[in-house]
């Protein structure tokens, strides 16, 4: 099977697409996101690009629970499992405190960060200024070609929520609000998303643990899309509020 690699135009990261008929299979994933075999174990890194590896596969550990919040990462059993030494991983923990995601704690290395609850609350309102303002921005801002190229990673999303793959749905899923913040063409709302989504990462997952509450986040997911290809500013607006509302609600028993 020929694939090819998509770039949503100048401003979106890769994704792969089977060249035959442009959608997803199931099992690949954002540039660098293989993360564990499907039992669970650690699988060691090739050499390849090592630090955004190590960063992506430890950040899915962090995501996805194998490591807990307020557990203490151990480098060196962590870095044997991974096969990588210890200051490859050390660069690598610097870089996910950067995000948020780890705190480094000083006599005790690095902690895997727990949000309280008014953390969540707080980032998700702001997180919902910023990305209303955003979704009305690229309304106005982004081509033809840009909201096409959403569109393919919406669809991607869908097979992916269709197949029931949760993390892989989950990439796709941040991959469409960092590509409404990246439309619309402000770079500081774009990187101050960032900054935020980073910070919610393994909440937002364990929001979508449910399958009612999951597929509420679908239909949703749905209407934005529907309203950034007409264009009608208010309506996507109105959608991301309650989008980001509902992810309060999905998540909040679970902080």
């Amino acid at each position: 099977m020929q694939h090819v690699e998509y770039t949503l135009p100048s401003r979106h990261a890769k994704v792969n697409h089977d060249e035959r008929n442009g959608e997803l299979p199931v099992t690949a994933a954002v540039s660098g996101d293989i993360a564990m075999s499907r039992d669970g174990a650690i699988v060691p890194l090739n050499r390849r690009s090592l630090h955004d590896e190590l960063v992506e596969r430890i950040r899915d550990m962090i995501i996805e629970g194998q490591l807990a919040p307020l557990s203490r990462i151990h480098e060196g059993q962590l870095g044997k499992a991974l096969g990588v030494s210890r200051t490859p991983l050390r660069e690598a923990l610097k870089f996910l405190a950067s995000e948020g995601l780890l705190e480094l704690v000083p006599g005790r290395g690095a902690v895997v960060r727990k949000l309280t609850p008014k953390d969540v609350r707080d980032m998700l309102d702001v997180l919902g200024a910023i990305e209303t303002l955003g979704g009305r921005l690229a309304c106005r801002n982004a081509t033809d070609a840009e909201i096409a190229g959403l569109r393919r990673i919406h669809d991607e999303m869908m097979a992916l929520y269709r197949a029931r793959n949760r993390l892989e749905y989950y990439r796709r899923n941040q991959a469409i609000h960092s590509g409404i913040a990246q439309l619309s063409g402000n770079a500081l709302l774009a990187s101050t998303h960032q900054v935020i989504q980073a910070r919610l990462k393994r909440i937002r997952f364990i929001g979508n643990e449910e399958p009612d509450k999951w597929a509420g986040a679908v239909a949703e997911h749905e209407e934005m899309i529907a309203a950034l290809e007409a264009r009608d500013e208010t309506r996507l607006a109105s959608v991301i509020a309650r989008h980001l509302e509902e992810t309060w609600s999905r998540v909040v028993d679970k902080v």
